[in-house]
């Protein structure tokens, strides 16, 4: 008892970052023992098996429970899901106006078993369809909107016909599924270890070279918008400096997304954030599972990138403002088929269509996005989950300073 208590003592992410370094080091030196990644597995199992159940019963339990009167700050944080996902996409634009990228088409990965989304409208229909399925087949293929849908329609009807008792009731259940996941992301050292040697003993550093070019306009878009979009976003709503913010969420939150690659995995993560920065948990508990489904800033850079590079490939020439309403339909489409298996890649085609390139040629550029998967995703992923606390943060704190509250006490603890 007293090794593990000694072990919790210390900062997580300095143990994350032992464990990244252990498993960096296992990967080059003894990648055939392939044990090790079986950490890395029951890792992202465990968070992707607790994550519906958590949201569920904590949304479920904040409606019940909760007092009336956030549904401005709700308002607010949804405007800057949107804004942002919107904004990424005009940012890998404007990179691509600037660098000219092409790829090797022919030379794709198999894209067998995966379909491309065929429209807008399907990609909707989809979506809509998510919303009412059936709540047990939510819950068990991790389908966060329908688990809103159902725990909001529960919670509502709960908060007018429970009793005091069944309110109390429900409230300790979800305190007990809290428990249960700070026990999971305690176990987060030993998982990114064995994500980490996974990653580094199959792929090793050849992916870098041959893909380079694409690789660096899509890293370096995501960067400029963790770094410099993002910030002046958070700026517009706290009229402070927005860094200290900034780095705490990639910090407690980009660094286990992008290794486990999984948004809904990393919805007990950002939860646990967003307690440590004394965020109402009546908002939180819905924000950011529904920020895990239409926050998707690096999903829309990386559909926009693919896109444009593929439009360079085949030659064709295509005016800034046609580039801008790529930038529109990239936006809608992240946000609209984030349930997707294959995620955002699964859109290129679609994207693709706007400028007549024909589905063979869009599927070997998705192809290509899973053969830099490994780097284009869990980028991706980082982005897109730790811009989920970061923006749930920024419309709270817009409401503290409106009320005299001090937005850094999370740093004095």
């Amino acid at each position: 008892m007293n090794i593990i208590q000694k072990w919790n003592s210390i900062s997580l992410v300095k143990r994350i970052i032992c464990g990244l370094i252990i498993g960096a080091i296992l990967g080059m030196a003894v990648p055939q023992v392939s044990v090790i990644g079986i950490f890395g597995t029951l890792f992202v199992g465990a968070l992707k098996a607790i994550a519906p159940i958590l949201v569920f019963f904590l949304v479920m339990a904040a409606l019940a429970c909760g007092q009336e009167g956030g549904g401005k700050t709700m308002g607010r944080v949804v405007g800057l899901y949107l804004v942002g996902t919107f904004a990424a996409a005009v940012v890998a634009v404007l990179a691509c106006h600037f660098i000219y990228i092409t790829l090797p088409l022919g030379s794709g990965a198999s894209t067998d078993g995966y379909t491309a989304a065929g429209s807008v409208g399907e990609v909707f229909s989809n979506l809509l369809g998510n919303i009412v399925a059936n709540p047990i087949g939510s819950m068990v293929n991790a389908n966060y909107l329908g688990i809103l849908f159902w725990a909001c329609i529960f919670g509502l009807a709960l908060k007018k016909l429970a009793s005091e008792t069944t309110k109390a009731m429900l409230n300790d259940f979800s305190e007990t599924v809290t428990a249960a996941v700070r026990g999971v992301i305690s176990c987060a050292p030993f998982g990114i270890m064995g994500l980490v040697f996974t990653t580094v003993s199959e792929s090793g550093l050849g992916i870098f070279t041959e893909y380079g070019k694409v690789l660096g306009v899509l890293v370096g878009c995501m960067a400029f918008v963790a770094f410099v979009l993002n910030p002046f976003i958070v700026w517009t709503q706290i009229k402070a400096n927005p860094y200290p913010l900034v780095m705490k969420c990639l910090k407690d939150s980009f660094i286990t997304a992008f290794f486990t690659r999984s948004s809904a995995a990393n919805i007990p993560v950002n939860m646990t954030l967003c307690k440590e920065l004394g965020l109402d948990e009546d908002n939180y508990s819905i924000s950011i599972p529904l920020g895990a489904t239409i926050n998707m800033a690096g999903a829309a850079i990386t559909i926009t990138v693919m896109t444009l590079a593929c439009v360079n490939t085949v030659g064709i020439e295509v005016p800034l403002a046609m580039k801008i309403l790529l930038s529109f339909v990239a936006a809608i489409s992240a946000c609209g088929a984030s349930g997707v298996a294959g995620g955002s890649l699964l859109l290129i085609p679609l994207a693709c269509s706007l400028f007549g390139i024909p589905n063979d040629i869009a599927m070997q550029v998705v192809g290509i996005g899973f053969i830099i998967g490994v780097v284009q995703d869990s980028c991706e992923t980082g982005l897109n989950s730790s811009t989920d606390a970061l923006f749930t943060a920024a419309a709270e704190f817009h409401d503290f300073k409106a009320a005299g509250k001090d937005i850094w006490a999370w740093r004095k603890k």
